[in-house]
């Protein structure tokens, strides 16, 4: 056990008669490492990718919110009759009345 170990710390195994073996799963396991980290690197990219663009979307429904209320408001009547005195028009006093056009003649 001892001896093994020994010939482990000291790197034995890579250079013995049967090392080839030993440095083909080597290389494997490092390739493999390296495919582990570019795909960890891949996904914290994706993450923070998806936080930015829904940082961006809670912004764009508050804007959308603040400008639909501002139209709403525009559309009111008493701001229309207010930006039109303005300009010297006013509201009708009298109702407008109902134009009946028969066909049957």
């Amino acid at each position: 056990m001892n001896k093994n170990f020994y010939n482990i710390i000291k790197g034995r195994f890579l250079v013995s008669d049967d090392a080839f073996k030993n440095w083909r799963f080597i290389i494997f396991l490092s390739a493999l490492a390296l495919v582990m980290i570019g795909s960890s690197h891949s996904a914290d990219k994706k993450v923070h990718e998806i936080a930015r663009l829904s940082d961006d979307v809670k912004e764009l429904k508050s804007e959308y919110v603040d400008v639909r209320m501002q139209l709403m408001q525009t559309k009111m009547e008493s701001r229309i009759i207010k930006a039109m005195e303005d300009r010297g028009l006013f509201p009708s006093v009298t109702p407008p009345q109902k134009i009946i056009i028969n066909t049957n003649q």
